[in-house]
């Protein structure tokens, strides 16, 4: 009993203490920006993101001290439940906004793309985990977490949910890309995604996505359309200027200018209450979260521990900007999160996972070198 307790001090001991405050502090801040972005649609978003929050932190305190060799041995079992998961959200899934991307649960709605993101990140971990490979992969040696990801991105596509579908397929190469890939089958990949990206574009999407595609290109043409979010997310971070307009104040927000301002474009609201001193200040909590989980991969004890640390900082990097490119018009909309500040349960749960992810490899001893 003695010596459980002092390994579970130890553990503690060891624990990226620091992380865990950075990431209570941006989803405090989310909390307290979805307060002011509520007003309008006088709805209670904090309230609810608050108690999305506990949950999490819960499970982040409850992965924290799960041994890691578990998440190993159970990885592929976890990929299955997801697939299931999706196939169940395919056949009985409840439809929204056009998409069928949410399993009514009763209590509340799950959407089962999110768990591809995390189980993505587990089977590409655990993948090259189990080979002793020195030196850079071939294209057909990766065949397996290839038809992996392919299985499961296909699924979300059907749903449509073209942004988590690109976002999966991003985390999957940052991670391969970590690992090595011989030169001329990363520039075979490459000449591939040039050739097939016109073709995705005539086949693949759907109407709606072809339209903010074309609006992207020409945010002027459609100003009362496709591009009416997108101005007038820009009128908002412009009006913010330099050190906002403070809480409940912006114009665009208030009289409800900037749709969906609760989810894929929240940056909007902090933008125009908290200027650019306030998002500078939020990208450089996000910076300090990527520094802290490279931190704990450069301490990790196996390989295993490293590439879910790589997978986790893909997973916040890329939805970082995405979203802030969709919303300042940089990149087309997609419907991608701002991590731990828009609102979304199954989206806050996934991400503060992931960090559950990070601190348990940071408690183990490290020995990898």
């Amino acid at each position: 009993m003695i010596e459980r307790r002092n390994r579970f001090v130890n553990a503690l001991g060891r624990l990226n203490w620091l992380l865990l405050s950075v990431v209570i502090l941006i989803s405090s801040l989310g909390i307290i920006n979805l307060r002011s972005a509520s007003i309008h649609s006088a709805s209670a978003f904090h309230l609810s993101q608050l108690v999305w929050l506990v949950v999490g932190l819960g499970l982040v305190g409850i992965i924290s001290f799960v041994p890691t060799r578990l998440f190993i041995r159970w990885t592929y079992f976890f990929y299955g439940i997801v697939i299931a998961l999706l196939v169940a959200t395919a056949l009985f899934g409840t439809e929204l906004n056009a998409s069928q991307r949410w399993l009514d649960l009763g209590v509340f709605m799950m959407q089962p793309s999110e768990l591809l993101k995390l189980a993505v990140i587990l089977v590409t971990a655990r993948f090259f985990h189990d080979r002793d490979h020195r030196g850079a992969f071939h294209l057909h040696q990766l065949w397996l977490p290839f038809l992996l990801l392919i299985v499961g991105v296909a699924f979300v596509m059907k749903q449509p949910d073209l942004g988590t579908s690109l976002l999966i397929v991003a985390i999957f190469f940052t991670m391969v890309l970590f690992e090595g890939v011989r030169w001329e089958s990363l520039v075979a990949l490459i000449f591939a995604l040039v050739v097939a990206a016109p073709l995705a574009y005539a086949f693949v999407l759907q109407d709606y996505q072809q339209d903010r595609v074309r609006a992207y290109v020409n945010i002027e043409a459609d100003a009362q359309g496709q591009s009416w979010q997108v101005q007038q997310s820009l009128i908002a971070f412009g009006s913010g200027q330099m050190w906002g307009k403070g809480p409940a104040e912006g114009t665009q927000i208030q009289k409800g200018f900037v749709p969906e301002h609760e989810n894929d474009f929240i940056a909007a609201n902090w933008a125009e209450e908290r200027g650019f001193m306030g998002m500078l200040f939020l990208l450089l909590l996000y910076l300090l979260f990527v520094i802290c989980v490279l931190d704990v991969a450069r301490k990790a004890r196996d390989r295993f521990g490293i590439l879910v640390c790589v997978g986790v900082i893909a997973m916040y990097f890329w939805h970082l900007v995405v979203n802030l490119g969709m919303v300042t018009g940089v990149l087309p909309v997609v419907g991608l999160t701002l991590p731990l500040m828009s609102y979304g349960g199954s989206s806050l749960l996934v991400m503060l996972v992931g960090v559950g992810l990070v601190l348990n490899i940071s408690a183990q001893r490290p020995r990898y070198g």
